[in-house]
């Protein structure tokens, strides 16, 4: 990612009615949300919420995809870890001692069972 990459994803992020989607998206992931029920549960009107959409959409960091007459939006996953990889770049210097906080408050509370 480069930075005008990274500036477009933060720049889409920089508005509330797109943060709280985006985030709503994220707790989503997998199954995504249809847009008309993504403007009713952040009560957006629905252009409104198209435009919105529209933006998260050209920075990369949602998907939509037509399933009948609905579009469901998802989080593009990889896209949202190539901007905090980007932001985290050479975090501390590559000082351990220093980032072990910030990276044990980005470990998931729940790992995969390993079979």
């Amino acid at each position: 990612m480069d930075t005008m990459e990274a500036i477009a994803a933060l720049a889409a992020l920089a508005q509330p009615t797109r943060l709280d989607t985006f985030r709503l998206l994220v707790r989503r992931e997998p199954d995504g949300v249809p847009a008309g029920e993504l403007a009713r549960l952040i009560g957006a009107p629905q252009n409104t919420m198209s435009a919105h959409l529209a933006v998260l959409a050209r920075a990369g960091l949602i998907v939509g995809e037509r399933q009948s007459r609905s579009i469901i939006y998802r989080v593009d996953l990889d896209r949202f870890r190539e901007v905090a990889l980007f932001l985290l770049k050479d975090c501390c210097g590559g000082r351990a001692d220093l980032c072990a906080p910030l990276i044990a408050d980005l470990t998931p509370c729940h790992r995969p069972e390993v079979a």
